[in-house]
C-alpha cells in the first residue's frame, strides 16, 4: 500500500541538504536499567500498533508526479541499538543524531540508542533520532508513550490538556507587521564546519503569577526575542523587527493520534521598541494576545503557498527545483528562530520496574541556515529542559553556553507580578 506525501513531508523532502540533516533528536533519562529483549519486543509492538510510522519512500520514475510512502508490515532494519556504555558514550549518541538522518529507504525513519549506566549510578538514557521529512517530534513521543506501557505494563495514558478560555481569532491593535524584514541570529563563533551543535540545560519552570493573562510559553517566547535582541546588540546589529516561528499541534495524543508531521507553523512578529521596555508585564500581556490569535486562526500547515507548490500538476523533480530556487529567494525573509515548546510532557512515560519513570525529556529541532538556531522546551519532572541547536557555519559552543544564560536571565525576569 502507497500513500503521497503531505504538503510537509513533500517541501521537506525537496529541501534535503546533507551538510545540515534534518533530524529530531529526543533524548529521555530514566533512574534504572532497561532490559535489551524486552525493549526491542515492546518498541517493535509500538510500531505495528502505529502502522504509520512503518514506512518507506517507494521508488518511482523522475517524471512521478508525487513522492509517495510505502507502508511495510514490520521493520526493514533493527530501530533499537545499544552502544558500549562509558564516558563518552551520550556525548557520542548525540553526535549520531545530529549528524545522520535514518534514511527514507528503510522502514521507519527513525532510529533509538540506548545508553546505559549513564556515570556509573545505573541510569539510563534513550536518544532517538528521527528523520524529519516523515515524522515530528511529538508523534515519536506517542510511539514511545506506547513502547514504555508494553515494557512495563504501567498506564501510560495522556494527562488531559490544559483548558483554555474562548480565543480571539483578531489580532490585537498594535500588532506589528508580519512582512517587515526580520533580523538575523548575529553570527558568533562558527565552527567552520558542517552541521549543527547543541546544548542541552535543565531549568527551574518560570513562576507564573496567580491570575496572570499570559501562560508559561508567552514567557518562553517573550524570553527567546529579549535573549535574541540582547545577543544582536551585543555583536553591534541594527535593531530590526524580530518574528519567531511557532509550531502548534493541534492532535489529541492518545492512541489515535495521527502519526506524521502533525503542527502548522505560526509567526509571532515583535517591534524593536517592544523588547527595549521595562514594563514586561504589559509585553507578556501583548504577546499572550499575539499566540492566542495566531493559534485560533485555522490555515494550512506551511501556508497557501506550499499547497501551490505541491499539486501535482508536473513531475516531482520540476516541482522540487522550483521550491528550492524559491527558498532561497525568500532566506532574508525567513523568520528570525523557532521556538518549539512542547510543554508539560503529556505522558508519564513509565517503564514500570528498575526502569521506572522518565526524569527528563529533551527535544531538539533542526537548525538549517539562514535561521540557524532554534530553541525547544519540555517540562518533566516539574523542571524545563531546554535544548538549544544551531547551524556550526553560524555559532559555536561558547556561543551555545552565552545564549543558555542570557535565556536563563530573561526568563527568571518574566515571572514579576503584573
Amino acid at each position: 500500500m502507497t500513500i503521497p506525501f503531505p504538503v510537509v513531508d513533500e517541501i521537506a523532502r525537496h529541501c534535503v541538504q546533507e551538510e545540515e540533516p534534518e533530524t529530531v533528536h529526543i533524548e529521555v533519562h530514566l533512574p534504572g536499567p532497561l532490559d535489551r529483549a524486552r525493549l526491542r519486543a515492546a518498541f517493535t509492538e509500538a510500531l505495528r500498533r502505529h502502522p504509520r510510522i512503518l514506512i518507506r519512500e517507494a521508488a518511482g520514475p523522475w517524471y512521478r508526479r508525487r513522492y509517495e510512502w510505502e507502508l511495510t508490515a514490520d521493520p526493514d532494519v533493527e530501530v533499537v541499538s545499544f552502544p558500549e556504555p562509558g564516558g563518552d558514550a551520550l556525548r557520542a549518541a548525540r553526535r549520531r543524531s545530529l549528524e545522520r538522518t535514518p534514511p527514507l529507504s528503510a522502514s521507519p525513519p527513525i532510529r533509538s540508542e540506548v545508553i546505559a549506566d549513564l556515570d556509573g549510578e545505573g541510569r539510563t538514557a534513550l536518544v532517538l533520532t528521527v528523520n524529519h521529512t516523515a515524522l515530528d517530534g511529538p508523534a515519536c513521543l506517542r510511539i514511545l508513550a506506547t513502547a514504555a506501557e508494553l515494557y512495563g505494563g504501567a498506564d501510560n495514558a495522556p494527562a488531559a490538556p490544559p483548558t483554555r478560555p474562548p480565543q480571539d481569532t483578531d489580532p490585537p491593535a498594535g500588532t506589528p507587521s508580519g512582512w517587515a524584514r526580520p533580523a538575523r541570529v548575529a553570527a558568533g563563533t562558527p565552527e567552520n564546519a558542517p552541521g549543527n551543535g547543541m546544548l542541552l540545560a535543565e531549568l527551574p519552570l518560570p513562576h507564573r503569577p496567580k491570575g496572570s493573562p499570559y501562560t508559561v510559553n508567552d514567557q518562553l517566547m517573550v524570553a527567546t526575542a529579549l535573549t535574541l535582541t540582547e545577543w544582536n546588540r551585543e555583536r553591534g546589529a541594527a535593531p530590526r523587527p524580530l518574528r519567531i516561528t511557532m509550531p502548534v499541534d493541534d492532535r489529541p495524543r492518545d492512541a489515535t493520534m495521527p502519526i506524521g508531521n502533525g503542527t502548522r507553523l505560526v509567526e509571532v512578529p515583535f517591534a524593536p521598541a517592544e523588547l527595549t521596555t521595562d514594563d514586561l508585564p504589559e509585553l507578556l500581556r501583548r504577546t499572550a494576545a499575539r499566540t492566542r490569535a495566531l493559534k485560533a486562526v485555522p490555515r494550512p500547515q506551511l501556508g497557501h503557498g506550499a499547497a501551490l507548490l505541491t499539486a501535482p500538476v508536473v513531475p516531482v523533480a520540476w516541482r522540487a527545483a522550483l521550491t528550492r530556487t524559491l527558498r532561497t529567494a525568500a532566506a532574508p525573509w525567513t523568520s528570525t528562530t523557532l521556538l518549539s515548546n512542547i510543554g508539560r510532557i503529556p505522558y508519564p512515560l513509565d517503564f514500570g520496574g528498575e526502569a521506572g519513570r522518565a526524569q527528563a525529556v529533551w527535544f531538539s529541532a533542526p537548525a538549517r541556515m539562514p535561521r540557524g538556531l532554534t530553541v525547544t522546551t519540555a517540562s518533566t519532572a516539574g523542571r524545563l529542559h531546554l535544548a538549544l541547536r544551531w547551524s556550526r557555519a553560524l555559532l559555536g559552543d561558547a556561543d551555545g553556553e552565552r545564549l543558555k544564560d542570557l535565556f536563563a536571565h530573561h526568563l527568571r525576569t518574566t515571572e514579576a507580578g503584573p
